[in-house]
């Protein structure tokens, strides 16, 4: 009998001790993605952009952390192809857009987190492009061992402001939205 209170005593001690733990998951760079989407008044555009590493991290099955670094120097476009493709690549890497040259990386970093339901998450965060940060807000969505997300950037937010409407005055048709729309995938 006494054999069987120490064995109930230590399981109590040690569910004690777990129950508190957090967790770091980091993601599969191979399995995770960033596709973006940016809008002009005559089409868009979409793509990708690949993770450098990130990790998420869980506290008695709930989110309570995560921080990512994407590589802008993955930033390709899906709906194009040959010179066309390789143009604007070569624009949105360049001084115009997102200057790959000089911020090879992108991070994001979660400041808080609000539960909205069963695995469905309030995130805010803090958004690094071109060395520029701003605060964002999005739903993360957790099922099984991915997580989903979807996020609208104010480009101009990020010193992004050609084309933009906001700034310059007769563009017309050349006219690019402000906002593009990230939608994230991480496997972990």
């Amino acid at each position: 009998m006494r054999s069987l209170k120490s064995f109930c005593l230590v399981l109590l001690v040690l569910f004690s001790f777990t129950k508190g733990i957090s967790q770091t998951y980091k993601i599969d760079v191979s399995k995770s993605i960033i596709k973006w989407e940016g809008k002009k008044i005559t089409g868009q555009h979409e793509g990708t952009i690949n993770f450098k590493e990130g990790f998420l991290i869980f506290k008695n099955k709930k989110v309570t952390g995560g921080s990512f670094i994407a590589d802008m120097k993955t930033l390709s476009n899906n709906d194009q192809t040959g010179s066309s493709k390789a143009k604007l690549e070569g624009h949105l890497k360049s001084e115009d857009f997102f200057s790959v040259d000089n911020f090879t990386t992108s991070t994001l970093v979660f400041k808080s987190i609000a539960s909205k339901g069963p695995n469905t998450y309030l995130i805010n965060a803090d958004l690094t492009i071109k060395g520029i940060t701003n605060n964002v807000q999005f739903d993360l969505v957790v099922n099984g061992n991915k997580a989903t997300a979807s996020l609208q950037i104010d480009r101009t937010k990020y010193d992004i402001k050609y084309g933009s409407g906001s700034y310059f005055d007769d563009l017309g048709d050349k006219t690019i939205y402000d906002d593009f729309e990230l939608n994230v995938v991480l496997a972990y």
